[in-house]
């Protein structure tokens, strides 16, 4: 019997390309669970009008195991503490759930990273050449965090530190945009639980564990 989809399909338009900066992320930082998987399979939860995102992911997704095939579903959720816990209780033990969103052209994008179990990390991505100040990316926090960008709240805290940090890596501008992003994030590293290292901070990447990014004036 087949049931109902929940929730609203939506039309949204995705520019290509636009979301190149997660789908390579999930590759090359989840690229050996998809090899662990006798099936590699996944899902891309509201691909928009065109199937774009579905079509670029699969592309990425091969190239870290050719078995995976993409499933596009285009459907809309609003409640995102109870849509996380549906959606993660689906998946497989080895399964991961990505959410988050970008700018139209991809250069600013944020996501959170959820395992079965629910949210493990947040992901700060974006193009450095375009880069004023860190906090740039609050623009683009996923749904939970969007509205918790205010003093008081971790996700400010850790942008308030990231600029801070951006800014006394000033002279290593000099060396490229890429220089000082690595020398501001190392420099919050000692603060913040950070789960990569230098190969993703020369992409334009932080990635942080959820607890410490968590809602402070609510649960998430």
């Amino acid at each position: 019997m087949h049931q109902r989809p929940i929730g609203t399909a939506t039309r949204g338009t995705t520019n290509p390309n636009r979301l190149r900066r997660m789908d390579r992320w999930i590759a090359a930082t989840h690229g050996p669970a998809l090899r662990r998987s006798d099936r590699p399979v996944a899902v891309d939860l509201g691909y928009g009008a065109a199937p774009w995102t579905a079509v670029e992911l699969l592309q990425r997704l091969r190239t870290a195991e050719p078995r995976t095939a993409v499933v596009g579903v285009e459907i809309d959720e609003a409640e995102v503490a109870a849509v996380w816990a549906r959606l993660c209780a689906r998946l497989a033990p080895d399964g991961l759930l990505v959410e988050g969103t970008c700018d139209e052209i991809g250069r600013r994008h944020v996501w959170v990273a959820l395992g079965p179990e629910g949210p493990r990390t947040v992901t700060f991505a974006t193009r450095l050449g375009s880069l004023e100040r860190p906090s740039d990316l609050a623009e683009r926090l996923p749904k939970a965090l969007i509205h918790r960008n205010v003093p008081g709240e971790p996700v400010h805290a850790f942008l308030r530190d990231l600029d801070r940090a951006w800014a006394t890596a000033a002279p290593y501008a000099s060396l490229g945009a890429r220089q000082r992003w690595i020398a501001a994030v190392r420099a919050v590293s000692a603060d913040w639980p950070l789960t990569d290292g230098v190969r993703r901070w020369r992409q334009g990447e932080v990635t942080v564990r959820w607890p410490a990014l968590r809602p402070a004036t609510a649960a998430a």
